[in-house]
C-alpha cells in the first residue's frame, strides 16, 4: 500500500517567486493522478518535491503516513521518469535497465531475471542487446520505463515523459503507460501540459494554475463541471466558448458583442455577480432553422473539416465562438445562420476572472456526471 499526501505544501524561489502555494493533495494507493496545467503552473515543481529533488518551503510531504521532507531522494523508494530519456549511450538496453540494480549491488542472477521480466512486460525483449542510438523514440521511452520498473518502487513519478514523441506515438505510449500502471496496481503521479493526455490517462486530474490546484476530480467531472472559468477554458479541445456579460430579467446580454439569450431559471436565480460569464462547449452549440429564446444570428468566418466533425468559427464582432457540427452539414464562409445554445448545456460563472466559480445547478446536487446534470428545457 502506497499513499502520497501533500499537506499545505509551499515552494518559494528567492524572495518573490512562489512556485507552489499551499497545495494539499492525497493520492490513494494504486491511483493514477495527473497534474496538468500551463507552463509555470507549478506542476513539475510539485512532482520534484514529492521526489525529493526540491525541498518544500513550508508544509509536509508524507509517503505512507511517513513525513519525508528530510528524506533523501534515493531513500524514498520512488522511481522517476523524465521528459529526457537520459539513457547511457555506451550501454545496451540491458545495461541501461539493469543500472539501478547494479547501483544497489543486487546479485547478478537476480538482476538478469528482473531485466528480462521488465523487458517482456514492455515488449522490448528483442532490443536488449541494442544501443540507444539504434532505437526509435518510443523504444527509448520503453527503456526508460523499464529502468524505473526494475526497481520495484513504491510509486512512479512521470515528468512529461511523452512530450518528445510524435502525436501518433504519444497516443500509443499513453495507452501503454495506463495499461502498465493498472497491471502493476502501482501508485503513479503523471505531469503533463497536454490536457488531452491528462483526460485520457488519469483516475483523477489535478488542474493547476499559478501554483494552486484549481480542481481535483475525475476527468469527466472536470470536463462537464469545471470548478471555475480557468478550468473551463483550459480543459477541452476546442476550448469552451466564454462570453462576458450581464443578466437582466433572465436574459444574458454579452458586453462587447451583439448576443442576447435566455438563461435557465435555476442559473439566473443563483447568480450574484455582475458582470458574469456564460460558457458552452462547442459540441453543444446547435445550428438551427428558426429563432427562439436561446438562439441568435451570426456569420460564419471559417470552416475546418476535421473528418468526423466540422469546426465552424462564428464571427461575433471579432470575438471567437465555435460550433462543432456534423461534417455533412453544408456550411460555408460568409453564411448567415442561427446559432442556438441549448439551455441544459449552458454554464454560468459568477464573475469574469479566471477564478470565477461555476454556478452549480439545483439539479446537480448529489448527482453523478454519468447521469443528466440538468433538466431539459
Amino acid at each position: 500500500m502506497t499513499t502520497i499526501e501533500l499537506d499545505t505544501v509551499r515552494k518559494e524561489f528567492g524572495d518573490d517567486i512562489v512556485a507552489v502555494e499551499d497545495v494539499s493533495l492525497t493520492i490513494e494507493d494504486g491511483e493514477l493522478v495527473v497534474l496538468v496545467g500551463p507552463s509555470g503552473s507549478g506542476k513539475s515543481t510539485t512532482l520534484r518535491m514529492i521526489a525529493g529533488l526540491e525541498a518544500p518551503t513550508a508544509g509536509d510531504i508524507l509517503i505512507d503516513d511517513l513525513r519525508v521532507n528530510d528524506v533523501q531522494p534515493q531513500n524514498r523508494d520512488i522511481a522517476m521518469v523524465f521528459q529526457s530519456f537520459a539513457l547511457y549511450p555506451h550501454r545496451t538496453v540491458r545495461g541501461n535497465i539493469s543500472f539501478p540494480l547494479e547501483a544497489r549491488d543486487v546479485p547478478k542472477t537476480e538482476r538478469a531475471d528482473r531485466v528480462e521480466e521488465a523487458a517482456a512486460m514492455l515488449d522490448i525483449t528483442e532490443l536488449l542487446d541494442r544501443k540507444p542510438a539504434n532505437l526509435s523514440g518510443g523504444q527509448q521511452q520503453r527503456v526508460a520505463l523499464g529502468r524505473a520498473l526494475v526497481r520495484d518502487p513504491q510509486a512512479f513519478l512521470m515528468d512529461e515523459p511523452l512530450a518528445n514523441l510524435d502525436a501518433k506515438l504519444r497516443k500509443e505510449m499513453r495507452t501503454e503507460v495506463v495499461r502498465l500502471q493498472q497491471n502493476l496496481g502501482v501508485t503513479m503521479v503523471h505531469v503533463t501540459h497536454n490536457q488531452e493526455e491528462a483526460m485520457t490517462m488519469g483516475d483523477r486530474v489535478a488542474v493547476m494554475n499559478e501554483g494552486q490546484i484549481q480542481q481535483l476530480a475525475p476527468p469527466k467531472e472536470v470536463y462537464r463541471r469545471p470548478a471555475n472559468r480557468f478550468v473551463a477554458e483550459f480543459i477541452g479541445s476546442p476550448s469552451m466558448n466564454l462570453l462576458s456579460g450581464s443578466l437582466a430579467d433572465g436574459t444574458f446580454r454579452a458586453d462587447s458583442v451583439d448576443v442576447s439569450v435566455r438563461v435557465p431559471g435555476d442559473l439566473a436565480d443563483a447568480s450574484t455577480a455582475d458582470p458574469l460569464t456564460l460558457g458552452i462547449r462547442p459540441e453543444s452549440v446547435q445550428i438551427v432553422d428558426s429563432a427562439g429564446d436561446y438562439a441568435f444570428e451570426a456569420t460564419v468566418d471559417v470552416v475546418e473539416l476535421m473528418g468526423n466533425v466540422q469546426i465552424v468559427h462564428i464571427d461575433l464582432d471579432g470575438a471567437e465562438f465555435l460550433a462543432e457540427v456534423d461534417p455533412d452539414l453544408v456550411v460555408e464562409q460568409g453564411d448567415s445562420l442561427l446559432v442556438r445554445l441549448p439551455p441544459e448545456k449552458i454554464d454560468l460563472f459568477d464573475g469574469v476572472t479566471a477564478e470565477s466559480p461555476r454556478i452549480e445547478r439545483a439539479a446537480e446536487h448529489g448527482r453523478s456526471v454519468d447521469g443528466p446534470v440538468a433538466p431539459e428545457k
